[in-house]
């Protein structure tokens, strides 16, 4: 059985991921297809891990991709988190984790508005649904959240969802990840999500969804392209899915077991056992919730003792200073928006002068521009300085 060891595997994680040079993406679409999805949890998020990965990248080049040649889409999908995908695994994510989160989504609807006397609770939300979908096709151009609340009777309390959510929130989420509409046009800044929320078919060619054992099958195929070798835990993990989903996927591509340092097993695409070259030394500093550092569940051959210092206790990253496939510290910004690192293990003073360099780039590419986060990790928080 062959055997990638975790210097092997930091090594496919700088070249894949588009982070080492001469590796580097060339344009968000790239950047994206290169980690399978990027995170959008937080709108600054798709920004600066694009960034992270082309060397010559200007906001207005996401906005392009993601508004005006709309090749990247915003979809709520595995482990109901909210996505940038590449436009052609829409199809894909549809049946597979969308429909699963759209599943629980609408019982918890139904549900609340059974706590407030609503009689039929099933037609309630597909009333809503309903009344969204007319009023949207009204407006080719969308409308914010807030509009459509205040142009659907349906929506206008009568039912009570969790605090800082409205009615209009939770049926468009759904609307989103049935996918009849989608977060078109931010009316905010780039860190903002302000979306004008649209019918789909008004903003990209409609997708034909494909049946669901299809789109696990191809997100499996994305993940092991990206992450592999990875156990199967991880890939459950990932997708929010079950070990069935996983096992059959894998299976279906007819993926290779291989022996991972620790004794664990990873699992490679057939057509992927090559050993991966060296990618030569590299740093790297990623933002919030970034593809890379969420992509694994077991995260110790690039994370090592760090997890409680970089993570918050639901598993979400804050941002992280790489050097050579090693998570080594995070990064932070004074008031005047200036980078600093926070690094938790010392570095050769090679790695500390690039570190220097790309925070001083970072600084520069931000232009006093504050990135706040509602996932600060304990590092971000307390300073330690090396």
């Amino acid at each position: 059985m062959r055997h990638v060891s975790d210097d092997e595997r930091r090594a496919r994680l700088a070249v894949r991921h588009a982070l080492a040079p001469g590796h580097r993406a060339a344009t968000p679409e790239a950047a994206t297809r290169a980690v399978g999805v990027l995170h959008a949890t937080e709108p600054a998020t798709v920004h600066l891990s694009c960034r992270a990965r082309v060397s010559q990248l200007e906001v207005v080049d996401v906005v392009r991709a993601l508004e005006v040649d709309r090749s990247l889409v915003k979809q709520l999908g595995m482990r109901r988190t909210l996505f940038v995908l590449p436009r052609d695994l829409l199809p894909a994510v549809l049946p597979s984790a969308s429909a699963r989160v759209a599943a629980t989504e609408r019982a918890a609807m139904a549900k609340e508005a059974a706590k407030c006397g609503v009689a039929d609770c099933g037609a309630w939300v597909d009333a809503a649904r309903g009344e969204v979908l007319a009023l949207l096709a009204r407006h080719p151009d969308g409308l914010t959240a807030q509009a459509v609340r205040e142009a659907v009777p349906v929506l206008d309390g009568t039912v009570s969802v969790s605090p800082g959510t409205s009615s209009a929130s939770r049926i468009l989420t759904h609307l989103g990840l049935t996918g009849d509409v989608v977060r078109g046009t931010n009316t905010g800044h780039w860190r903002v999500s302000r979306p004008r929320w649209t019918l789909t078919r008004h903003w990209i060619p409609e997708p034909v969804p494909w049946n669901a054992a299809d789109g696990w099958r191809e997100l499996v195929r994305r993940w092991l392209v990206a992450f592999g070798p990875g156990t199967e835990d991880d890939v459950v993990w990932w997708l929010g899915a079950t070990k069935g989903i996983v096992r059959a996927a894998l299976a279906e591509l007819d993926a290779v077991p291989v022996t991972l340092d620790g004794g664990g097993t990873g699992w490679l695409l057939p057509d992927d056992l090559d050993v991966a070259p060296d990618p030569g030394p590299w740093v790297a500093l990623l933002p919030v919730l970034d593809p890379t550092v969420m992509g694994w569940k077991t995260r110790e051959f690039y994370l090592g003792p760090h997890r409680e210092q970089l993570f918050d206790r639901n598993g979400n990253a804050g941002t992280t200073v790489w050097v050579d496939g090693r998570i080594v510290g995070c990064w932070v910004q004074d008031p005047a928006g200036g980078v600093h690192l926070r690094l938790l293990d010392r570095v050769p003073a090679r790695a500390r002068r690039a570190l220097e360099v790309e925070a001083r780039r970072l600084t520069d590419w931000l232009g006093g521009t504050k990135v706040g986060t509602v996932y600060p990790s304990l590092a971000m928080k307390d300073p330690v300085v090396l």
